[in-house]
């Protein structure tokens, strides 16, 4: 029979992460521990912005970058969640790491990243993916998919040599979390919660233990 009482650790914990200090640093290690058991995009986050009549709107995006300042996505400035955060610069984040059973809850402001952060992560991705940040106008109405493809055709005829360089209405994000929630299953939804916050960037971080 095993063992299922609430002290047992499962082998998916590594000790009790409970008695983390830093959010970022308990963060950095369950990242990397989904990198290793997670089939697809560990770094897959789910993002929740208020449209201007406040209701909510989430997506799945991918995390680019993050540090003691906060957490970094990119997309295009005209998007729905572009033109959402710049009407109300504060959003929402989800990790789920459904292998470790593991989620990480994020709140917090939001602020474009700098232009050299822009342009140095564009400079990163696939050609074809910067190609096709040109040829996108991102949650625009499309006539068919073929007209998309011949979108793509036609940007990627003037770029068949050389760099291609960073649109400019594509850039990036910095979500500043006040809040930041690590939760951990445990049998019978007698789950571990602790909630890291505080009330701005300068503050230190009060870290609270949450009932289920």
């Amino acid at each position: 029979m095993s063992d299922t009482s609430i002290k047992h650790h499962s082998e998916l914990t590594s000790g009790d992460f409970t008695a983390a200090e830093n959010p970022f640093g308990l963060f950095a290690e369950w990242l990397a521990e989904a990198s290793g058991s997670e089939p697809n995009d560990p770094n897959a986050m789910a993002l929740a912005t208020v449209d201007p009549d406040g209701l909510p709107d989430v997506r799945m995006v991918l995390m680019k970058g993050y540090d003691d300042d906060g957490f970094v996505f990119y997309s295009h400035i005209a998007s729905q969640k572009g033109r959402e955060l710049a009407a109300n610069p504060k959003a929402a984040l989800l990790f789920h790491w459904k292998s470790l059973r593991r989620q990480v809850r994020i709140r917090g402001t939001v602020a474009p990243v700098t232009e050299a952060e822009a342009d140095a992560y564009f400079a990163t991705r696939p050609k074809q993916a910067q190609i096709g940040a040109w040829a996108s106008k991102q949650s625009q109405p499309l006539e068919s998919r073929f007209a998309f493809e011949q979108a793509i055709a036609k940007v990627a005829a003037r770029h068949l040599v050389g760099e291609v360089p960073r649109p400019p209405g594509w850039s990036g994000w910095r979500i500043t979390p006040s809040r930041i929630e690590f939760w951990h299953d445990r049998p019978f939804r007698l789950h571990d919660r602790i909630e890291f916050s505080r009330d701005t960037p300068a503050h230190p971080w009060t870290k609270t233990r949450l009932y289920p």
